[in-house]
């Protein structure tokens, strides 16, 4: 309708001062003021009835949307994001349907009722690239674990230990942590592996207490898992990355827990630790499974969790030294540095097919290769690098890559 912009209320009250409704010139005054007959005749039937304010614009919003969430359904959505306040439209949706309810509506329609009521926020509801993921296809043949960012407490700082699994993103282990000590960790994992058994292999970074960085990745905790024919891998150093799975698990323990929760103590964090991660497992729908829940797919391992480490065995092929109290083995008038970690257990030398090289393995796991004619020990960089090196360097693959080359399974039961 072509009212001036300058004052459309004024422009609307001399059409309707000047208009004879019974006149012939109502045609021509409404062909001067450029609108219908049928948009005069509407204005001075809102004058008549409601005076001056009856020619100000109305809202264009519907009386009513036969489409609409209904009110009750639109509670019950809400309802779950109070009880769980960073989840979005598709978790809800998920949820509802897990219920049992009927005639759920959309993820998306679920994300606008969140925005009518002020629940989103413009970071929150941005578009986030799709990345493509990688994961083992079985579950326990890859435990991530790491420590999430200490935090304080009423009565000292506390260390999130997480584990999980590559494959299902179940949360094998939460635990509220005094220090991120070897003998702490080696306690926690004793628990783990009493209920869930032992996982094919383990990744971790480099740093304390599984590594003591690149040039030394060997602590007495990852010795201690290689006994028990777990295999260990460290990621890449300074790509946190490489446990992206571990990673995303601790910024949604940030935000549904650490954020959202007064934790005073050890016991109290422990507790809601434990209340979140059932949650967590067997409630909240995961966005990399499909919006199954972790626990959906996931089982024990069949490998269960000896008391006590088996004694290492090797074969005739091997040449078999024990490891002195700085780390060196003695090989043919030589020494060899392998890792002080190593210090009083047997390790085994088999050629590698090539003059005066051996790999040298703890149990089944190959942890350094050293070169007669140079007097060096090395292990395998990611991509199967050879590195020399006195010491023992880091050995590093991401959490989707395979055993190192030329590594012997670490699992006792496959060839």
């Amino acid at each position: 309708m072509p009212w001036k912009e300058c004052c459309r209320v004024c422009e609307r009250e001399a059409f309707v001062k000047l208009a004879d409704p019974g006149s012939a010139a109502m045609s021509e005054l409404c062909r001067r003021f450029g609108i219908s007959r049928k948009t005069g005749y509407k204005w001075l039937r809102r004058y008549g009835q409601e005076g001056l304010g009856g020619l100000s614009d109305r809202s264009r919003r519907p009386r009513g949307s036969p489409r609409r969430t209904p009110e009750a359904m639109e509670r019950l959505a809400l309802a779950v994001r109070a009880a769980h306040p960073v989840w979005g439209g598709r978790k809800i949706r998920r949820v509802l349907l897990n219920d049992g309810l009927q005639d759920v509506p959309s993820a998306s329609t679920i994300t606008m009722i969140l925005h009518r009521h002020g629940l989103i926020d413009a970071d929150e509801s941005r578009k986030h690239k799709a990345w493509t993921r990688f994961e083992r296809s079985q579950p326990n043949d890859l435990w991530q674990m790491d420590f999430k960012g200490h935090f304080g407490l009423d009565n000292g700082r506390c260390h999130p230990l997480t584990v999980l699994d590559d494959h299902s993103r179940y949360c094998v282990g939460l635990q509220a942590c005094r220090d991120e000590r070897s003998g702490t960790v080696r306690y926690r994992l004793t628990e783990m592996f009493r209920v869930h058994g032992l996982p094919r292999q383990m990744l971790m970074d480099n740093g304390p207490p599984w590594g003591g960085g690149e040039d030394c990745p060997w602590t007495s905790l990852t010795v201690w898992l290689v006994q028990l024919g777990v295999g260990v891998s460290h990621g890449r150093p300074y790509h946190p990355q490489t446990q992206g799975k571990d990673e995303r698990f601790h910024r949604t323990l940030q935000a549904e827990v650490i954020n959202s929760h007064r934790l005073s103590n050890f016991r109290s964090c422990q507790s809601t630790f434990d209340e979140w991660r059932d949650t967590y497992n067997m409630g909240r729908p995961h966005e990399a499974l499909d919006l199954d829940v972790p626990v959906s797919r996931y089982t024990v391992s069949p490998r269960s969790f000896p008391e006590s480490p088996p004694p290492a065995e090797y074969g005739v092929e091997h040449q078999v030294r024990k490891v002195q109290g700085k780390g060196e083995l003695y090989f043919r008038g030589k020494a060899y540095v392998v890792g002080r970690a190593f210090h009083g257990h047997a390790v085994g030398l088999k050629s590698t097919g090539t003059d005066g090289t051996w790999d040298v393995y703890f149990y089944r796991q190959k942890i350094a290769q050293l070169d007669e004619r140079t007097g060096g020990c090395a292990s395998r960089r990611r991509g199967g690098d050879d590195v020399s090196a006195t010491g023992c360097q880091a050995s590093v693959r991401s959490a989707h890559s395979g055993p190192a080359p030329g590594a012997i399974p670490c699992n006792p039961e496959r060839p």
